[in-house]
């Protein structure tokens, strides 16, 4: 359970005398939670502070003092006590800037370094003074798991069972069965109702989100009509998506909006049919794991991308899209947060194909010494290994590298993906098959076209310079008001000086890296 794990690391931290302890997060609620818990087994008083009310106990007792609504009379304040406590201060990390500030709170870390007391500071963002920064724990608070979030459903559903109990629930559900197969409870048969098959279909799709969203988007279904059950999934998936796309770390596409078709790419296709049974219950009773995921490194341009949608589309399931470069943040200690936050996100889905988009951006330092980034490669690539070795959920890997000079050689070892396909420029029949598939896309007739004649006119094309000279030829077309033809796809061709010559040197040592290390996707 992701708050036990929490209480745990966090009492740890205060028996050890660590006075300043940093939790990044909105969820209030969440953090008074998981401090109680902690408090209460360790007979620590727990206070709260905050520029509204100032310094007050959490238990209802009478407010401490009446003049601590400032930072700096608040932490002065806390370094004259005796009494060992939990002090969470809500607010106080804006105003760190304040130089008197920022030396008053590190002269309380100096007292309380010599006992139990701690200062617990929340908010989110938190960017921190470096002076500061070196003497404080940071503790990741993890998305609620399904403990907590079938807690906060049982909640809602009570709360809200009044309000609903006057409209007529549907035939199929009823409200009890979802809080008797929580609490195997006997109430009353009134009220917003689910099976427990139902409710496992709903606790599945509030994985991932906070659970102060998972609380908004379950009241609103509930309200909506007056009932719960598995229609309600796709509302729910919906704020999921939207706080996807919100994030900034991952793109979202949807099963049914996956229509991208891959042409050729044979023995990669053969591999993706038997790789598919690892998704089976027969696998599963025979302790074998889903495969890991797969590398696809080769020339750009050539269908890399397009395999990776074409593959969520084959097993029917969704796509994430995780761009490596949006990882990189300018604070410490932020990309490898939002590095956590989108492996997190991406096994909330699961099943799901996770795409991670020229891997080579993130990971290009981490074979090295990681100076220039003062080791911020290497630790985002040992991150990506240990998660992609030890992953439990259904989350199939595609990555994608156009210069494999700038991967480590840790991540091309064989067993760290299942399989490394190496894509190069297609062939005569995959060109065919590119044409067919590109011409059809805009509504043209493959038939009426000398294909053959197209086909050889296009050798040393890649997949992408194809697709631009259909898109091309067609403008021309439209400006000229005359069908499309083959002679004017053919003076497209002539006026494009393809990849395959202006880095004929690149493709060439490409090949040559490749050969014999990795599987051909033809």
């Amino acid at each position: 359970m992701a708050l036990l794990t929490s209480v745990h690391d966090l009492r740890t931290l205060i028996r050890s005398s660590h006075p300043l302890i940093v939790i990044e997060t909105v969820e209030e609620d969440r953090v008074l939670a998981l401090l109680q818990s902690v408090t209460a087994q360790e007979r620590m008083p727990l206070f709260e502070w905050s520029v509204t009310r100032g310094l007050t106990r959490t238990d209802d007792a009478p407010t401490l003092s009446k003049m601590t609504a400032t930072p700096l009379a608040v932490l002065q304040h806390l370094q004259s006590l005796t009494v060992e406590a939990v002090f969470w201060l809500k607010d106080l990390a804006p105003h760190l800037q304040d130089p008197a500030v920022a030396r008053q709170l590190r002269d309380v870390a100096t007292t309380y370094n010599r006992s139990r007391s701690t200062c617990v500071l929340t908010g989110h963002p938190i960017a921190l003074p470096l002076d500061i920064e070196k003497i404080v724990v940071r503790l990741y608070l993890q998305l609620p798991d399904r403990n907590e979030l079938q807690s906060m459903l049982q909640s809602v559903l009570q709360s809200l069972a009044p309000r609903t109990s006057y409209r007529r629930p549907r035939s199929t559900t009823v409200v009890q069965s979802i809080l008797n197969s929580i609490s195997n409870a006997t109430v009353a048969d009134q009220g917003p109702s689910a099976t427990a098959n139902e409710r496992d279909a709903i606790l599945r799709a509030l994985q991932g989100l906070t659970l102060h969203q998972a609380r908004q988007v379950i009241t609103q279904c509930i309200v909506e009509d007056g009932t719960l059950s598995a229609d309600d999934v796709q509302m729910i998936l919906k704020r999921k998506v939207q706080a996807i796309k919100d994030g900034g770390l991952l793109e979202y596409y949807p099963l049914e909006d996956n229509r991208f078709e891959l042409g050729g790419f044979v023995n990669l296709k053969s591999w993706l049919e038997r790789a598919k049974v690892g998704f089976t219950e027969e696998a599963k009773a025979l302790n074998l794991t889903p495969p890991r995921g797969i590398m696809l490194v080769g020339v750009p341009g050539c269908g890399k991308s397009l395999a990776a949608k074409a593959i969520a589309r084959e097993w029917q399931i969704p796509l994430l899209k995780l761009d490596a470069g949006r990882l990189f943040d300018k604070f410490v200690g932020e990309s490898e947060k939002n590095f956590r936050k989108a492996i997190e996100m991406a096994e909330s889905l699961s099943p799901i194909v996770l795409w991670i988009d020229e891997i080579e951006k993130a990971m290009a330092a981490g074979g090295g010494s990681g100076e220039a980034d003062a080791g911020l490669s290497r630790r985002l690539f040992g991150a990506f290994l240990t998660w992609l070795q030890e992953k439990k959920q259904e989350v199939f890997v595609v990555a994608t590298a156009n210069n494999l000079s700038l991967l480590p050689p840790e991540l091309l070892r064989k067993g760290r993906f299942d399989e490394i396909f190496f894509v190069d420029l297609p062939d005569d029949s995959e060109r065919e098959s590119i044409w067919k598939i590109h011409l059809g896309l805009r509504k043209q007739d493959a038939e009426k076209f000398d294909l053959l004649k197209i086909v050889s006119a296009s050798d040393g094309f890649s997949g992408s310079e194809i697709e631009q000279a259909v898109v091309a030829g067609l403008y021309r077309a439209l400006h000229q008001k005359t069908p499309l033809t083959t002679d004017l796809l053919i003076e497209e061709l002539t006026h494009t000086v393809p990849l395959s010559v202006t880095r004929s040197e690149d493709i060439d040592q490409l090949r040559e890296m490749a050969q014999g290390r990795f599987v051909n996707v033809r």
